[in-house]
């Protein structure tokens, strides 16, 4: 694993702007399970169309809160390991320009990361339906969590879901936009502890590949673009890119 998290460590340095790409294989580590594993993915036991899915969430909220109840409780606990703190290190350093991540649990930007385009929204807040009156989620979890359902928006009686990305719904325009655009800019992307599956996200390192940028990998499987890769780390992303990070910065 030193000789090519070195290779991934010079073309860092030699970079002039170099972006992430994270998927839920950073957060495992810090006790959040992933969607596809066949041990322990959030998939694993349902359909995520019944579940998961706006036009689900919209016939049967609780379906959707009972389902999503063991995860918020993952979420509540969870703190940033060391492979978030090495990606805001290289942010700090100057060595990183932004993160983009498919992740939900905000564990970018409690690492100290400043510049995070959550393209599958977040779940610090919750929108209402009918109105469009946004809300901190700090008091809907909490009912959750307790097994009740949310109540129904206060301005107007709608249904309150909250703002993470499911199925069915466009991905936030902004952050889209601008995960899209920083695709694009870079010269290098690190692309680490995501399978590469999910569309939009899985097109943004060839977006960056056709317009000239090297790809590194960080990944424990094999992604369907491994190919396309310019290194691949084939390791544990804890390490890796704690690693990878004293190789850049020291």
């Amino acid at each position: 694993m030193q000789s090519v998290i070195q290779q991934a460590a010079q073309m860092v340095r030699q970079a002039a702007h170099v972006v992430a790409l994270t998927g839920a294989g950073i957060s495992t580590p810090s006790g959040i399970p992933d969607f596809r594993s066949a041990d322990s993915g959030l998939w694993r036991h349902v359909d995520p169309l019944e579940v998961a899915s706006i036009w689900a969430f919209c016939n049967c909220p609780a379906a959707f809160y009972d389902w999503i109840r063991p995860l918020v409780q993952r979420l509540s606990v969870a703190e940033p390991n060391a492979a978030h703190r090495a990606l805001a290190e290289l942010e700090a350093h100057g060595c990183l320009e932004a993160v983009i991540t498919q992740n939900v649990d905000s564990l970018h930007q409690r690492a100290g990361s400043r510049r995070v385009f959550e393209i599958h929204g977040h779940a610090r807040s919750a929108t209402c339906l009918r109105c469009g009156q946004a809300a901190a989620a700090d008091l809907l979890w909490p009912i959750v969590l307790r097994g009740a359902l949310p109540p129904p928006c206060a301005h107007c009686g709608g249904l309150v879901k909250p703002d993470v990305v499911l199925f069915g719904e466009p991905l936030p325009y902004e952050a889209l936009s601008q995960a899209q655009q920083a695709a694009l800019a870079c010269d290098v992307m690190l692309v680490v502890g995501t399978s590469l599956e999910v569309m939009p996200a899985a097109d943004l390192p060839l977006l960056a590949r056709r317009r000239g940028a090297r790809l590194i990998l960080v990944n424990r499987a094999s992604t369907p673009y491994d190919a396309a890769m310019d290194v691949i780390i084939r390791a544990d992303v804890v390490p890796a890119l704690s690693q990878l990070a004293r190789a850049v910065i020291d």
